[in-house]
């Protein structure tokens, strides 16, 4: 095997009649696969966590993004404000609202 010299190879075979129907047919299916199995699941997730984080209200015990548990205090246009232990209170971007916990799960904490 030589470096310089390229290798000889045999003529490739005519392409079976039909092949560039299946390979769109093969192409189509495959878009289609990964979009029930990866688009469409995560634009849902996408509009519950919306509809979930515009219906907060004042009251409601939350999670954060980053595990904090907290009692939202005061709702502002972009943002909310938790209040975390007595006296402390943080400023949250809606969008880091993870999950709406049930009534007393902080006191059961």
């Amino acid at each position: 095997m030589s470096f310089f010299i390229p290798d000889a190879h045999a003529q490739a075979a005519a392409a079976p009649p039909g092949g560039d129907m299946f390979q769109i047919f093969f192409l189509i299916s495959l878009f289609l696969l990964f979009y029930f199995i990866a688009i469409r699941p995560q634009r849902k997730r996408q509009k519950e966590h919306s509809a979930m984080v515009s219906a907060l209200n004042k009251g409601d015990e939350v999670i954060t993004s980053a595990g904090i548990l907290g009692k939202i205090t005061r709702l502002e246009e972009n943002y909310v404000v938790l209040q975390v232990a007595d006296k402390v209170e943080l400023k949250f971007q809606r969008g880091a609202i993870s999950a709406v916990l049930p009534k007393g799960t902080l006191k059961a904490v």
